[in-house]
């Protein structure tokens, strides 16, 4: 679903060919490996955010809501929440801010901890969540665009990129 017409060509595979002939051989199947990845991240963002935006949330907002749906309790401190997330702290304040502000989430303080504050969902926020996760399932996740065996073999790829940067420690090489 590009928003723009087809192009005749693969600008990817162009600039690969490009790299080669200006002597860059050695770095061209990488710059051809970030730059896919960095297109497919733009086009699975322009599907997630069509989905998302009837409903008023961000895949940001959309994702401390689900993170906050998985707990037992519902809610978490926003240091973990950060931590969960990948995300500054900043960010997470952001989205809490945002989302409070909706009626989906509020701020309590912690039962034991006076420095500590959780962001707790609120009944209509994990409605918001659960409702925004089935759809992104039925319209992105189910289908994006991999399947099978590839899909099982991209995610690990993946995994293996994300774990040598440094992402997380699991030794697992399976990718889920």
């Amino acid at each position: 679903m590009p928003s723009a017409p087809k192009l005749p060509l693969d600008p990817i595979a162009e600039a690969h060919r490009q790299w080669v002939r200006h002597g860059w051989t050695d770095a061209a199947d990488g710059m051809a490996a970030v730059t896919s990845i960095m297109r497919v991240q733009q086009i699975m963002m322009a599907r997630v955010d069509e989905v998302l935006k009837p409903t008023g949330l961000t895949f940001a907002r959309y994702e401390l809501l689900t993170l906050l749906t998985f707990t037992r309790t519902g809610a978490l401190p926003m240091a973990k929440a950060s931590a969960r997330l990948q995300v500054h702290p900043t960010s997470v304040t952001n989205a809490v801010d945002r989302l409070e502000k909706a009626g989906l989430v509020t701020r309590v303080p912690h039962p034991t901890d006076r420095r500590t504050t959780l962001v707790e969902i609120t009944d209509s926020g994990r409605r918001l969540a659960v409702s925004a996760t089935e759809q992104l399932n039925d319209r992105v996740f189910g289908d994006p665009g991999v399947a099978g065996r590839e899909l099982d073999s991209l995610v690990a790829i993946l995994a293996g990129v994300r774990r040598r940067a440094g992402d997380f420690d699991d030794e697992d090489d399976s990718g889920w």
